[in-house]
């Protein structure tokens, strides 16, 4: 048995719920705050069986995507004083980590 632990964006989120439920693949949705840019995620639990795992990475990553943003990135320019220079970061997608499971206890 395998948890699935997937962040995504909230712009993404719903889109992977609806089809994780659509195949039976129930998973428990935690509101997350990413580090890097502050933004909205939704983390998703979710145990499953070994042979289930390319399945729900499958779904996960046919609802997740990427995109670019520009960012604000403060430098300082040869005067000594701070410019705000936009940058283009990307962001969406998902990052998942697969664990082993041990035991799994419905209570």
């Amino acid at each position: 048995m395998k948890m699935i632990i997937a962040i995504v964006s909230n712009d993404d989120a719903n889109r992977v719920q609806k089809a994780l439920v659509e195949e039976k693949l129930f998973a428990t949705r935690l509101a997350t705050t990413g580090g890097f840019l502050r933004a909205r995620n939704s983390t998703f639990l979710i145990g499953v069986n070994d042979e289930k795992v390319p399945q729900v990475l499958e779904i996960i990553e046919a609802h997740s995507k990427k995109r670019t943003k520009m960012v604000p990135n403060t430098i300082i320019n040869e005067f000594g004083t701070y410019s705000a220079l936009p940058i283009e970061v990307e962001i969406g997608g998902a990052t998942v980590f697969v664990l082993n499971v041990d035991q799994f206890i419905k209570i």
